[in-house]
């Protein structure tokens, strides 16, 4: 047992071939490439500042990104600048970016307390004052849900829900982010 073979599979090209040289069959430990369904790496930033008309020049930014109002759009803690989506939890770019808006809200209509007690006040004088009880209001509670997925980052928000109309408000927004996105 103390001697030692060589090994057959030294020439074989599919094994590695020369002691130092990667084949196909070689395995290494670590990280590999990204494959689907795993996050992708973040894109890095251009070493460089894309120029027009001559060096040193910077580029103009897009024509809805940045105007004398300020950033192009915002929506709770999104906010859409130049050709970048700002979040809490990092910045992601604006291109290919996928939005979706739910809405958690829900409209109730009740009949407020002062038409209860105005009713039992008037009933005892006269029957109209059963008519106090048709008066109804419209209160709105819950949140819309925005999401926003880009460049591998996912971020999330909620709306607070102030009328019927908020989620309405909001997918007007959602689809100026998608058409920015495109």
């Amino acid at each position: 047992m103390s001697d030692q073979q060589p090994n057959p599979y030294a020439s074989d090209p599919s094994q590695g071939g020369q002691p130092g040289q990667p084949g196909q069959g070689d395995y290494r430990w670590g990280p590999g490439e990204a494959s689907y369904g795993y996050p992708q790496p973040y894109p890095s930033t251009p070493a460089y500042q894309p120029t027009i008309g001559g060096p040193g020049l910077p580029a103009p930014a897009p024509a809805y990104a940045q105007g004398p109002a300020g950033p192009g759009l915002t929506l709770g803690d999104i906010t859409i600048a130049g050709d970048q989506i700002i979040t809490p939890s990092g910045s992601m770019p604006l291109k290919g970016a996928m939005w979706n808006a739910t809405d958690f809200s829900r409209t109730e209509e009740k009949i407020p307390t002062h038409a209860v007690v105005l009713a039992i006040v008037f009933a005892l004088f006269c029957l109209i004052g059963l008519l106090f009880l048709l008066m109804k209001e419209k209160v709105t509670t819950g949140y819309i849900q925005i999401t926003v997925t880009s460049g591998g980052r996912h971020h999330s928000t909620m709306i607070p829900a102030a009328d019927a109309h908020t989620y309405a408000w909001v997918m007007t927004q959602i689809n100026y982010a998608r058409s920015l996105s495109i």
